[in-house]
């Protein structure tokens, strides 16, 4: 038996392959390597029927996953979030068949953990001694994280702007931290240039190494076993270095090839910011690739990505599945987040909400139908944005009178 059936590297743009035993970067085209699977290999012992008696952790898809030795799992338990029906929101805006992937409940926080479980075990597995990557927050703070667990050094470098808990949390598990006074491209430029003067650290940037993307694909994994193998309609996700859009599309090519799916796959939507928008435009614009965006600034900080490595892989999930880019604005992302809460009980970080603002959009503009079933992504949850909800609220005396409190 094979506890992974990881074949090759094979670079993005050109097909050709790479050895997955070595350290790898990015290809000789300087765009990311993605991992590919012996299928046939992986369909001896990975069957709907087996998964019944696995963990419900992202692990139970191991043969798919680069992890060759179980022994090099690095895990917090991550994986297997719930998809939520939302009846009462999903009525409101007239989607009733609407669902919510919660990765707000998964370790760290936020979905990035799913990178970094299979990231870092990866590294460790491979000899690395050190990770080091810029980020928005949350992923610096799943990867270091994961790090002290797996006992590797880690390096982060992060916006100045970034939520504050991400920076409680790099501290806390002992990673060397460095804020920047600009976007997540300042400090990437700041890491490559630690990584080169200092040896011993893998740059494990976004796209930049290649087994963060199979974490985050078993998001896709996920959501079809959790509908019982069918895909939906559409699915709607908030899109930064779009890791996790490029990944869901791997994941659903993947299941077609073990013939857990058939032909049709979901509609992949790309939600972006106003604010921050290179996709989009990118897309309205029918390229290939991306323009560097000015002046980015969204309340949605995750998804501050003014140009991603991997912008044509997100344009080329979009276009293959007849999905589209949106991008919405910062008030309506911060009324649907609350709308939702007040709906349906769950606080999410406005990135998530970003994708409930563009599902009202589509659903207004006909792209989304009555009758679809469709899945938004909340990628974290509201608690690392307290600042996102202002509280105003009376302060009561403490002599027992209520006394004109509304």
């Amino acid at each position: 038996m094979s506890f992974s059936a990881l074949s090759h590297l094979e670079c993005s743009r050109t097909g050709e392959r790479y050895d997955a035993d070595a350290v790898q970067g990015v290809s000789q085209a300087g765009v990311p390597l993605l991992a590919r699977y012996d299928t046939e290999l992986a369909g001896r012992t990975l069957t709907r029927e087996a998964l019944t008696t696995r963990p419900a952790t992202l692990w139970r898809y191991h043969e798919m996953l680069p992890v060759r030795d179980p022994a090099s799992i690095v895990s917090l338990g991550e994986g297997m979030t719930p998809l939520l029906p939302l009846p009462r929101y999903g009525a409101r805006i007239g989607v009733p068949g609407l669902l919510m992937k919660d990765e707000g409940l998964i370790p760290t926080g936020s979905f990035k953990a799913r990178g970094a479980a299979v990231g870092v075990s990866r590294a460790a597995e491979l000899g690395v001694k050190g990770v080091a990557m810029p980020t928005n927050g949350n992923a610096g703070a799943a990867w270091a994280v994961y790090a002290a667990r797996a006992g590797l050094r880690c390096l982060i470098a992060m916006p100045v702007a970034a939520p504050a808990i991400t920076r409680t949390e790099c501290v806390a598990a002992g990673a060397e931290l460095w804020l920047v006074d600009g976007l997540i491209g300042d400090a990437g430029r700041l890491i490559n240039a630690a990584v080169r003067e200092r040896g011993g650290y893998q740059e494990v940037s976004t796209l930049k190494e290649p087994y963060r993307l199979e974490g985050k694909k078993t998001m896709g994994y996920e959501l079809v076993e959790q509908l019982g193998w069918q895909v939906p309609d559409v699915i709607l996700y908030p899109t930064g270095g779009g890791v996790g859009l490029i990944g869901i599309h791997k994941a659903l090519r993947e299941m077609q090839e073990l013939g857990w799916i058939g032909d049709r796959l979901p509609r992949l939507v790309a939600v972006q910011a106003t604010g921050c928008a290179p996709i989009v435009r990118a897309y309205e614009q029918g390229a290939d690739v991306s323009e560097p965006f000015p002046d980015a600034a969204t309340v949605a900080f995750g998804i501050t990505v003014p140009k991603a490595l991997g912008d044509f892989l997100v344009l080329r999930a979009v276009r293959e599945t007849g999905g589209t880019a949106i991008a919405v604005t910062d008030e309506a992302t911060l009324a649907e987040q609350r709308r939702l809460a007040a709906d349906e009980g769950a606080f999410i970080c406005p990135e998530g909400a970003a994708c409930l603002a563009a599902a009202r959009d589509l659903r207004d503009t006909g792209f989304i139908g009555a009758s679809d079933r469709v899945v938004v992504l909340n990628t974290g949850t509201g608690l690392k944005y307290p600042e996102t909800i202002p509280v105003e609220v009376p302060t009561l005396p403490v002599d027992g009178r209520i006394q004109n409190v509304r």
